[in-house]
């Protein structure tokens, strides 16, 4: 099935947008700690909670049957979820059958030695969560591991011939001054660079309020040294993509709080343990795995049908001083960003 065409039965919302991209958690763990993503003290889901890779694929399976082409596995770090090359491998299997595109957000550490299969199984882009370059903010960051062992599963990653972009969450006060360096690193060694603003999602290590950084004020900082042309790329995702002449790379902005995308959302969220989240913003929710453990493919099927009546129009994230309390209880690795 060519990306043109649609099945009979597509997910469509009743805002009329096509759902053409599925984002899979397969596993809430982590072997960091990110201080805008996690608590310093997790307490992580029991694996018996978790969908087995069977489930993951059955309900994946059933998306692409109506007209999803995306898929991105997810985490926590989905790359620590054990045996996870032999999903990456049933799902790669998938392209060219209804799948155009299967990808994966990681931190890098387990990259190393897991580049060579995602490139064999079908995967060709990917995209590695990095806030810094300094080794000893690293650590401040996400309170544990090694910035070289992420720098060297970068390498590893280009080595195998993945398309790596790079995806940084701007923080007022911690990492704004790095920005034009991580542009420079990341455009020098052909991978593109995303900036996200930060969202305010479950309670994690740091003040939201005053770490938060308009991605329009920092656009309109970096244009004044730099020129920005528009582009039309997109990858699926909500990301608005402009080229920097003077380094002849992209940058990508994702603003969820100062200019949210959810007018063009085309995607939803499947947690490891099947809750599909149709919003990031949002709390709606329904938990495919309880209808395809209850009534195989005809009740997850009328599940999807459900999902789409009440996909909700857009979320309403607000950054308040006077509302200490994140906007979503859940963290991002819940529903893995």
């Amino acid at each position: 099935m060519s990306s043109l065409a649609l099945p009979d039965n597509p997910l469509i919302d009743r805002y009329g947008r096509r759902i053409s991209y599925l984002r899979i958690s397969v596993t809430d763990r982590c072997d960091f700690r990110c201080v805008y993503c996690m608590s310093e003290d997790m307490a992580f889901l029991p694996k018996k909670d978790i969908l087995s890779f069977e489930e993951v694929e059955a309900i994946a399976g059933a998306f692409i049957a109506r007209g999803t082409t995306k898929v991105r596995l997810t985490g926590g770090e989905p790359l620590v979820r054990r045996d996870i090359m032999d999903l990456v491998r049933s799902l790669g299997a998938r392209i060219g059958h209804g799948l155009e595109e299967l990808t994966i957000t990681t931190n890098g550490s387990q990259l190393a030695r897991h580049a060579e299969g995602l490139a064999v199984a079908g995967v060709r882009r990917i995209n590695v969560s990095l806030d810094t370059l300094d080794p000893e903010r690293f650590r401040e960051i996400t309170r544990r591991g090694r910035l070289e062992d992420v720098l060297t599963g970068i390498e590893a990653a280009q080595s195998a011939g993945l398309e790596i972009k790079i995806n940084m969450v701007a923080m007022r006060g911690i990492n704004d001054e790095e920005i034009e360096p991580m542009m420079a690193w990341a455009h020098g060694r052909h991978m593109g660079l995303t900036l996200i603003e930060g969202m305010p999602l479950g309670e994690v290590g740091l003040d939201r309020v005053d770490t938060y950084l308009p991605l329009r004020e920092l656009h309109e900082r970096l244009s004044r040294r730099y020129s920005f042309t528009k582009l039309d790329k997109r990858t699926g995702g909500p990301a608005r993509y402009v080229h920097v002449a003077e380094t002849g790379g992209t940058l990508g902005f994702i603003t969820p709080m100062s200019h949210n995308f959810c007018e063009s959302c085309n995607r939803v969220r499947l947690t490891a343990t099947g809750q599909l989240f149709l919003c990031l913003g949002q709390d709606d929710q329904l938990s495919l795995r309880d209808a395809y453990r209850a009534g195989g493919l005809p009740a997850l099927n009328a599940a999807l049908d459900q999902a789409m009546l009440i996909k909700p129009k857009g979320h309403d994230f607000i950054l308040d001083r006077t509302r200490p309390e994140p906007a979503v209880t859940r963290h991002m690795s819940v529903t893995g960003g």
